[in-house]
């Protein structure tokens, strides 16, 4: 599998989330930036597993993702976040994840990669990116797909 691809087509599907009205749009990302607009979602590092099968069938990319909502008031700034964690809705990082994963028999991403899955939510906190303090999340994405290509 091909890390770049990767990284913008999870940011592609995560484009679809739509915010509470008045917040504007979420920026999303398939790199860490140098500098953020908030509400941003982008796509960090990546751990890799390689040979999970035989003959490089199968090989496992650990993405850590992260949403930055706000700094200008805390309260709603985490109102935004919480909003985009929830398991459900038209804000859900998750369910807009998921629907990247295709239907039963079809490949991930659009043909990307077998198979994706948001695995968790950790670190709902303040987070420092580029001098200046945003309270956000992070977000464990696991893809698998075939090591040969």
């Amino acid at each position: 599998m091909q890390i770049s691809p990767i990284r913008d087509a999870i940011a592609d599907a995560v484009r679809t989330v739509v915010l509470p009205t008045g917040i504007g749009k979420l920026t999303c990302l398939g790199y860490v930036p140098d500098s953020v607009v908030t509400p941003v979602f982008f796509v960090g590092e990546v751990d890799i597993n390689f040979d999970q099968a035989m003959g490089r069938g199968l090989d496992e990319l650990l993405f850590t993702c992260r949403v930055l909502a706000g700094r200008a008031d805390d309260r709603s700034a985490q109102r935004i976040l919480d909003a985009l964690l929830s398991g459900v809705g038209e804000a859900s990082l998750k369910q807009a994840i998921e629907v990247a994963r295709g239907a039963p028999g079809e490949l991930a991403l659009g043909g990307l990669a077998d198979d994706l899955h948001l695995q968790r939510v950790q670190g709902y906190r303040w987070y420092e990116h580029a001098g200046a303090s945003y309270v956000g999340a992070e977000l464990a994405v696991r893809v698998i797909g075939p090591g040969g290509t």
